[in-house]
């Protein structure tokens, strides 16, 4: 179900975090496939990830669809083979910088599948996903890297476990399985900004 863009507080520069655990300023859609945190004070990891459906085209409702649960398997032949799936992230930050959330902060998206961070396994447990629109294969967008450095600065000040240092990619926590954001997301720019 999609809701309306949850409103930041008047004359606010930057987005915050409520109480709640939702980014004022996003579009909110939410996605089912989420559950409580084993320890809901333990939000200590934000994880980059990357995504488009299909494959390699961006826009459409599609990334909307599969996480929540809605994508039709006849709409494409890629659809087919993962309509099924039961995953979500916190966020998605598509090409023109819009943020839409999934799931509140304070929940378990399930994002991360079969990780590990430091020696900790089950990052969902622990971790804050972010989605951009994109691939492996082409660059990110400048809008993207903007509204990626202003959501982390409100989900570092909002949740004091998180840390610059403590930033990392999805084939970080799951090498040899997700290759995601790929070669092309410029991490220096990114850290560079916070």
């Amino acid at each position: 179900m999609i809701e309306q863009t949850r409103k930041a507080r008047k004359g606010s520069p930057r987005p915050e975090v409520s109480a709640d655990g939702w980014l004022a300023g996003a579009r909110v859609c939410r996605s089912p496939n989420r559950d409580a945190r084993p320890d809901a004070d333990d939000i200590s990891l934000l994880v980059i990830h990357n995504i488009s459906l299909p494959p390699g085209r961006f826009g459409g409702p599609y990334i909307d669809q599969l996480f929540s649960n809605t994508l039709d398997p006849a709409a494409h032949p890629y659809f087919a083979t993962i309509h099924a799936l039961r995953v979500s992230s916190h966020l998605l930050i598509a090409r023109d910088g819009r943020v839409t959330q999934y799931v509140p902060f304070g929940e378990r998206a399930w994002h991360a599948g079969v990780s590990v961070y430091e020696g900790r396994e089950r990052c969902n447990d622990f971790s804050i996903g972010i989605e951009l629109e994109g691939t492996d294969d082409k660059p990110f967008t400048a809008k993207q890297y903007a509204q990626l450095a202003r959501v982390t600065r409100s989900l570092l000040r909002a949740y004091p476990r998180l840390s610059a240092a403590r930033i990392a990619g999805h084939s970080d926590i799951a090498p040899g399985r997700k290759t995601d954001p790929g070669p092309h997301f410029d991490w220096r720019r990114y850290r560079s900004s916070l």
